[in-house]
C-alpha cells in the first residue's frame, strides 16, 4: 500500500439524516450511540449492525482524533461496511455535552412524555368506545 493513500477501511462514513435535510456527513474512526440496552460503539470493522436509539448524545471522532457530538432523538443506527447511517427525528450538532444534555432532557424527552399522554388519552376514548358499543348491545339483546 502506498504510503501516501489513505487507508480507507480505518475510517466509517457518517450520515446523520433528520426528516427535513441532511444534519451531518463525517468521516469518523469512532461512534459512541445509545439504545434501550445502553450506550454501544462502533469501530471500522465491526460487523454490520442495526439499533434503535433512544434520545442521547452520539459522539463521534473526526479522523483528526478530535471528539465531536450531536443530540439525537429517537431514531435508527444502521451500519453496513464503512457507511453509517442515523435516522433520527430531531438532532442537533454541539461542542458542549452539557448543553447537548439539558436539550435533549428539555425538548426530546418531554416530546416523548406528551406523546405518553396523549396515547394515554387515546387508550381511554378507545375503551369508552368500545364500553359504549357493549352497552348498546346489551339493551338491544335485553
Amino acid at each position: 500500500m502506498n504510503p501516501d493513500t489513505p487507508d480507507t477501511s480505518a475510517f466509517m462514513n457518517l450520515r446523520l439524516l433528520l426528516p427535513t435535510r441532511i444534519l451531518l456527513e463525517q468521516a469518523t474512526t469512532k461512534i459512541i450511540a445509545e439504545a434501550d440496552n445502553g450506550e454501544f460503539c462502533l469501530l471500522p470493522r465491526h460487523v454490520d449492525f442495526v439499533a434503535a436509539l433512544v434520545p442521547g448524545v452520539l459522539s463521534f471522532f473526526t479522523t483528526d482524533g478530535e471528539e465531536r457530538f450531536a443530540a439525537v432523538d429517537r431514531g435508527i443506527l444502521v451500519k453496513c461496511g464503512r457507511d453509517v447511517a442515523v435516522s433520527a427525528y430531531q438532532g442537533v450538532i454541539g461542542d458542549d455535552i452539557g448543553e447537548l444534555q439539558t436539550l435533549i432532557d428539555e425538548q426530546f424527552l418531554q416530546l416523548d412524555e406528551s406523546e405518553r399522554k396523549a396515547r394515554t388519552a387515546l387508550a381511554r376514548l378507545e375503551a369508552g368506545t368500545l364500553r359504549g358499543f357493549l352497552d348498546l348491545r346489551e339493551q338491544f339483546r335485553g
